[in-house]
């Protein structure tokens, strides 16, 4: 019987193939069994980590190899078992080199309808993310999709932000795909996820749900 390539081997595995002068990289973790998403994501909670369809997603930088490698031994301490890939890495020499399963759909536009079309009808709150192919479209990014409220978020090249169905806190659907038809237009390429959702929630003396990432509300 075979045992079980461990997230901290995987890490290792993917440290080597690196660039020598690398910024920073985001990771997606795929754990083996979803319900131990959560729980995955708590215990990486240092890494502003973001739970996705696919798994959970955060960034590590060179100054945080050790931490990141005893994070994931926590992971592996507790039996949460799966696979760790790499999704892109940003070079201090700017612009980003993405990773074979991170090839961009036709545009951002279209990316948000996939991610919409696999939730529940009765979703209405979203917290999602904008990850940049590059840091050189951060700024304008940021000015077209302004009315969304857009904020950083670690050392990422990118934005997260929040959109409601029908009441609340957070752009509308719509206006977020008018803001992401903008980028298109301009050739701003990246990848849009949805990290957090809510079914059918009722708005009392409230804005709406509040989620807290890290410690802080989103």
């Amino acid at each position: 019987m075979l045992s079980r390539v461990t997230l901290v081997e995987q890490w290792d595995s993917v440290a080597r193939t690196l660039p020598e002068r690398w910024e920073s990289v985001r990771l997606l973790l795929a754990p083996a069994d979803r319900r131990q998403l959560s729980r995955a994501a708590g215990l990486l909670a240092a890494l502003d980590p973001g739970i996705g369809t696919d798994g959970v997603r955060f960034t590590g930088t060179p100054g945080e190899g050790a931490s990141l490698s005893e994070l994931l031994e926590r992971l592996d301490a507790e039996g949460i078992g799966g696979r760790l890939e790499l999704v892109s890495v940003q070079k201090q020499a700017g612009g980003t080199a993405r990773g074979a399963r991170d090839a961009p759909p036709a545009g951002l536009a279209e990316a948000w309808e996939r991610e919409l079309a696999q939730l529940p009808p009765d979703w209405s709150d979203i917290h999602a993310e904008l990850e940049l192919a590059s840091t050189d479209y951060l700024e304008r990014a940021a000015l077209l999709l302004s009315p969304l409220n857009p904020g950083r978020y670690g050392s990422a090249a990118g934005y997260r932000f929040r959109c409601a169905k029908s009441d609340g806190y957070g752009a509308s659907p719509g206006m977020v795909r008018r803001g992401f038809e903008r980028c298109d237009a301009e050739g701003i390429r990246g990848s849009v996820r949805v990290l957090r959702a809510l079914s059918d929630t009722r708005l009392v003396s409230t804005q709406g749900p509040v989620w807290y990432v890290g410690g802080k509300p989103v």
